[in-house]
């Protein structure tokens, strides 16, 4: 069946809604082993755990992790029976400050033996990432560069989306207005 391209560019949100969405508040897993799991996105990733669930509260226990000052980004249930088999999630998103944090992150991840699926920049947002999985096989990215939709409300247009197959060479070869300059330049050294 062939894609509506067109068709779905010319959704809209609807004028007159009571309410709008801000951010994606918060992503709710089920993982194998919630000890394994928790280790994974604290250690490794820097979340801080803010609340747990026993078994009484919720069969498998839960954590609630987060990353800034909301109470929880993520939340992992326990008791999931086996590898994630991904039905309907594809991946959940992590934005950082700087593109040296990019580096970093890639950097440290590899370190802890992390297999990173892949590391550049893809086509549409241009954003520069690093993309691997957690313990349960979630699909996960840290990025740094998302385009900003102006008030005039278009996006980049597609002729200037950009992939680059690493960060090397996301950050050699900009798209029009995206700052590669390193903080520190030596991260592309080691």
């Amino acid at each position: 069946m062939a894609i509506p391209v067109d068709e779905l560019k010319r959704r809209a949100r609807p004028r007159g809604l009571p309410f709008r969405v801000n951010k994606i508040g918060h992503v709710v897993l089920n993982v194998s082993d919630l000890a394994r799991s928790t280790r994974f996105y604290t250690e490794l990733l820097g979340f801080e755990v803010s609340d747990v669930y026993g078994d009484t509260m919720m069969p498998g226990g839960m954590v609630f992790l987060r990353c800034n000052g909301d109470h929880h980004g993520v939340a992992l249930v326990g008791g999931l029976d086996g590898p994630a088999r991904g039905d309907g999630f594809h991946h959940m998103a992590f934005e950082v400050s700087s593109l040296d944090e990019v580096v970093r992150a890639r950097d440290h991840l590899r370190r802890h033996g992390v297999a990173i699926d892949f590391e550049g920049r893809r086509r549409a947002g241009c954003q520069i990432a690093v993309e691997f999985r957690d313990p349960d096989g979630y699909r996960l990215e840290i990025y740094w560069g998302i385009d900003q939709i102006g008030s005039d409300g278009n996006a980049r247009p597609a002729a200037e989306w950009q992939g680059a197959r690493s960060l090397e060479a996301a950050i050699a070869e900009p798209v029009r207005g995206q700052d590669t300059s390193l903080r520190d330049p030596a991260l592309l050294a080691k």
